[in-house]
C-alpha cells in the first residue's frame, strides 16, 4: 500500500495541467476563448491565464500523467519552494526530506503532484506518485491491494459526491472528510486521493464502485502529527491558533496538533472564563509544558512567558502600608482583594470591623468594591498577603481611657444579653460589660434578662477600663443612691452621733450607725477592756442608767460621771473623724 504524505488540506483549487522535464507543447488557439469575457477577479484572470500557457505531459501511451517535474528554487525553515511551470510555485514539506536523512539543495529536479492552491496561494505539492486508473482492470489491482489512486469530484449527489476515477464512482459524505455540505461544494472540481473499498459487477456489466477519502486523510494526519509530536518538546515557545474555547480552557492548534491551554494558565490574575479574554482564531505565543507519551495529550501555558507577578512584591509591597485593591472573590472566611494582576491579599473577618463582629464577608463586601485596606503581613513562600479593612478606619480602643475614665457615668443601649451580665454599646467599636452582680443594689439577679431587654438605655458607672484587653467593667448599681450615701451627705467631721458597738477587735471597735451603716472606731489604751466578755447582739444600758440615776438624785448639772469601758452591744456617743466619700468609709472615736 503505498503512502501520500502532503503538506496540506486537498481542499484547494481544481488541478492544474502539469509538464515533464521534456515537455511537448500544446498551445492551440482554442486554449484562448474567441471572445473572452470579463473575468470575475484577480484569482480567475490568473486561473485563465495558467490554463492557457500551462504545459501538460503526455506518456508514451498518449494519456495525459498527472506528475510534473519542478525544480528546487528556495529552501526555509520548514518548507521547499518548488517551480513546476506555473506563475506560481509549490511547497513541500521540508519534514518529507528530513525524515529520510536527505537534504534538498536550490536546483534539485523533482518529480511532484500537485493537488490544487493553500490557503497562502502557493501549489500543495506530493513527492509520491499517485496511479491515475485507466480502466476497470487497474481499479481492481487497486481494490485488490488497498491502493490510493487519485480522482476528481464531480459532483454532489443525495448521500454523498461521485468521483471521476477513469469511470464513474460514489463517495458517501460521511467517508469525504468534508464537515458540511458547504464543504462538499468546494470539493467539486479538485483532485483528491482515495481508496476504493467496494468494487462489484452488475449482471449487466455495469460496475458499481465506492470509494473513501477520510482513509486517506486520516493516515496523512497521523503522519503529520507523528512528525509534529517527535518535534515537539517540553519548555519550547510555539505559535497557535486558538481552535475553540470551553469553560474550562481553550484548544490551541500548534502546527497541526491541538493542545489544550488551561484556564489556569492563560493569566496570572484569575480569569473566570477564557471567552473573556481569548477569540476563536487569536494567534499565540504558548509555551508547551507537559507532553503525554501515553495519551499524546499537550498541556499549553500563555502567563508562563511572562514575569511573576510575585518576584516583584517584596520590593513593592511593605507591612503596615495601605493599599487600594478590588474584591475579586468571597469566601466563609474572608475577602480576596487583588492588589496587582496575579498578586491577591485576603481580609479575614475579623479584620473587618472593630464596630460589630462580622459573620459573613457580604455583610461588608462585595465583588466588584475597590478598598483600601493596610498589610498585616506577607509571607512570599506561601504566596499570601494578610489585610486589614478595619485597621485603616482607626482603633476606637486607642482612646478609651481618656473617653470613658473610672468613676464617670456613661450611657448606652443594651446591645447583648448574656448569661454572666449585659452588654452596653458606649460608641463605635467600644463596649462595657455591667456583671450580673452589678445591676440591682437592692436585690440579687439571677438572670440579666429578667430586669433588662436588649436596646433598652441605661446609664452605668465606669468601674475598670483595659485599652490592652479591650474590657470596660460597668455598674448599674452604684449609681443608685443608698443608706449611706445619704448618711455621708447629712453628716460631716466633728459631729457627734449615737451607735451600737457590733465588735471590738484589738485597738478598734466596729460600730452600726444605722441600718447597714458601719464605721470604725479607734480607741484609746484607757478604753480597752481587760475582760469584755458581753455577749454579741446584747444591749448594755448601764450608762444610761448611770446618767438617769444621777439626775434623779439631785446631783448638779453637767456633774463628772465616770466613763465606762466600751465593751460590745453597747449604745455610746461618738464624734466622727473624718468621711471618705469615694470610698464611702467613715471614722469616728468615743465622745466624752
Amino acid at each position: 500500500m503505498s503512502e501520500i504524505i502532503t503538506s496540506h488540506s486537498e481542499a484547494s483549487s481544481k488541478t492544474l495541467p502539469a509538464t515533464t522535464s521534456a515537455p511537448i507543447e500544446e498551445e492551440t488557439e482554442s486554449s484562448i476563448p474567441d471572445n473572452p469575457e470579463p473575468a470575475e477577479s484577480f484569482d480567475q484572470v490568473l486561473a485563465d491565464y495558467e490554463r492557457a500557457n500551462s504545459r501538460r505531459t503526455i506518456s508514451d501511451d498518449g494519456a495525459r500523467s498527472n506528475q510534473i517535474n519542478g525544480t528546487v528554487v528556495s529552501i526555509t525553515f520548514d518548507a521547499v519552494l518548488v517551480d513546476i511551470g506555473y506563475k506560481t510555485e509549490g511547497t513541500l514539506p521540508l519534514s518529507l526530506f528530513t525524515a529520510k536523512g536527505e537534504t534538498p539543495a536550490v536546483g534539485d529536479r523533482l518529480l511532484v503532484t500537485s493537488k490544487g492552491r493553500n490557503e497562502d496561494g502557493y501549489y500543495d505539492l506530493s513527492l509520491h506518485k499517485v496511479a491515475q486508473p485507466k480502466d476497470i482492470s487497474s481499479l481492481e489491482a487497486a481494490f485488490a491491494a488497498g491502493s490510493t489512486i487519485s480522482g476528481t469530484v464531480t459532483a454532489v449527489v443525495k448521500g454523498g459526491l461521485t468521483v471521476d476515477v477513469g469511470v464513474r464512482a460514489f463517495m458517501p459524505a460521511s467517508r469525504s472528510g468534508a464537515r458540511d455540505a458547504a464543504d462538499q461544494e468546494k470539493l467539486i472540481g479538485t483532485e483528491i486521493f482515495c481508496r476504493v473499498i467496494k468494487l462489484e459487477k452488475e449482471e449487466d456489466d455495469s460496475v458499481d464502485i465506492v470509494v473513501d477519502r477520510r482513509v486517506v486523510l486520516e493516515e496523512e494526519s497521523k503522519v503529520t502529527k507523528d512528525r509534529l509530536y517527535s518535534e515537539l518538546t517540553e519548555g519550547n515557545t510555539v505559535a497557535g491558533t486558538v481552535r475553540s474555547l470551553t469553560e474550562y480552557g481553550a484548544f490551541v492548534d500548534i502546527g497541526g496538533v491541538d493542545g489544550l491551554l488551561h484556564i489556569s494558565d492563560i493569566s496570572w490574575s484569575r480569569v473566570t472564563s477564557p471567552s473573556d479574554v481569548l477569540t476563536a482564531g487569536q494567534q499565540l505565543e504558548v509555551k508547551i509544558l507537559k507532553i503525554d507519551p501515553a495519551t499524546r495529550k499537550i498541556g499549553l501555558g500563555l502567563k508562563q512567558l511572562l514575569p511573576h507577578p510575585w518576584d516583584a512584591v517584596p520590593a513593592t509591597y511593605t507591612v503596615g502600608e495601605r493599599i487600594r485593591g478590588t474584591v475579586t472573590r468571597l469566601t466563609d472566611f474572608g475577602a480576596f482583594i487583588e492588589l496587582t494582576p496575579g498578586v491577591e491579599g485576603m481580609i479575614h473577618v475579623s479584620e473587618m470591623s472593630w464596630a460589630k463582629k462580622v459573620r459573613k464577608p457580604e455583610d461588608m463586601l462585595k465583588v466588584g468594591d475597590v478598598v483600601e485596606a493596610m498589610i498585616l503581613a506577607i509571607d512570599i513562600a506561601a504566596q499570601r498577603i494578610a489585610l486589614g479593612l478595619k485597621q485603616t478606619l482607626g482603633d476606637p480602643w486607642a482612646e478609651a481611657p481618656a473617653k470613658f475614665p473610672v468613676g464617670s457615668t456613661v450611657t448606652g443601649p443594651v446591645s447583648s444579653l448574656t448569661k454572666f451580665g449585659a452588654f452596653v454599646t458606649l460608641s463605635d467599636g467600644i463596649e462595657g460589660l455591667v456583671h450580673v452582680s452589678e445591676i440591682l443594689a437592692e436585690k440579687r439577679v439571677e438572670r440579666p434578662q429578667d430586669v433588662l431587654r436588649t436596646g433598652q438605655v441605661v446609664q452605668a458607672k465606669v468601674v475598670e477600663v483595659d485599652a490592652a484587653k479591650r474590657q470596660i467593667k460597668l455598674s448599674m448599681k452604684q449609681l443608685v443612691p443608698t443608706g449611706l450615701d445619704e448618711y455621708l451627705a447629712e453628716h460631716k467631721p466633728g459631729d457627734t452621733v449615737t451607735a451600737r458597738i457590733l465588735m471590738i477587735e484589738g485597738s478598734s471597735a466596729r460600730i452600726e450607725l444605722g441600718e447597714g451603716i458601719h464605721a470604725t472606731c479607734v480607741l484609746k489604751a484607757p478604753e480597752i477592756a481587760t475582760d469584755n466578755t458581753v455577749p454579741s447582739g446584747t444591749l448594755d444600758l448601764s450608762a444610761f442608767s448611770s446618767m438617769l440615776n444621777a439626775k434623779w438624785k439631785g446631783g448638779p448639772s453637767g456633774a463628772s460621771i465616770k466613763q465606762e469601758v466600751p465593751e460590745t452591744g453597747q449604745v455610746r456617743r461618738f464624734r466622727i473623724l473624718a468621711i471618705d466619700t469615694e470610698a464611702k468609709s467613715i471614722s469616728v472615736e468615743l465622745s466624752a
